[in-house]
């Protein structure tokens, strides 16, 4: 009488065993986010507004990391110099797709340092003026590049940098083949109100 419950008992245990069991796929990694210039101007204002009211950016940068290198107009990393002449201070915010190094993921503001408004050829800007992004820059700057991009050999990661200095009459993008204005293979100044060509690369 015992028997008949004990086969029912061992053929649920054995039809459990053979059920498949079910994988779980991983998700492919996302690849860092890469933003625009003024993209990452937008992202860092907030935190600048509420450090000083009357805050001005005074220098856009690109900068180098190894794991979202620049692409189309875009980088991984950004820092945005802001002033306020009421403080009498500058501060750095950094914007990053990652953690590295010295960067932290995110918008991140550094110690401010004392500004006592302009020592050399940069000036505060007004950011309404900057209309031209660094993708519309690159495209620009590449138009005029054919001298060296036609040369062989493999090129240097594209930088960018965003100033305004009595040169010009509107603030301007670098476009750099190189980590700086000094040691770039080739640099192109595109004015970034208008889009026009201010300077072809070598």
């Amino acid at each position: 009488m015992r028997i008949l419950p004990l086969l029912v008992l061992l053929s649920l245990v054995s039809a459990c065993s053979d059920t498949p069991q079910e994988t779980k796929t991983k998700e492919p990694a996302k690849p860092p986010e890469l933003i625009t210039g003024r993209q990452a101007f937008q992202r860092t204002f907030p935190s600048a507004r509420a450090w000083a009211a009357d805050c001005r950016p005074f220098l856009v940068r690109s900068l180098e990391i190894d794991e979202a290198k620049s692409d189309a107009g875009k980088a991984g990393a950004w820092e945005v110099t802001y002033v306020s002449a009421e403080k009498s201070q500058a501060r750095v915010y950094t914007w990053s797709a990652v953690e590295e190094g010295n960067l932290h993921q995110g918008v991140f503001p550094r110690q401010p340092d004392a500004w006592r408004g302009p020592s050399g050829q940069q000036q505060p800007f007004d950011s309404a003026a900057v209309k031209i992004d660094t993708d519309a820059a690159l495209q620009t700057a590449i138009e005029g590049s054919s001298a060296y991009l036609s040369k062989p050999g493999d090129k240097p990661q594209v930088m960018y940098l965003l100033e305004d200095t009595p040169r010009y009459p509107d603030p301007v993008w670098r476009v750099l083949w190189g980590a700086t204005v000094g040691s770039a293979q080739n640099a192109v100044t595109v004015d970034a109100s208008t889009g026009k060509l201010l300077q072809r690369g070598s």
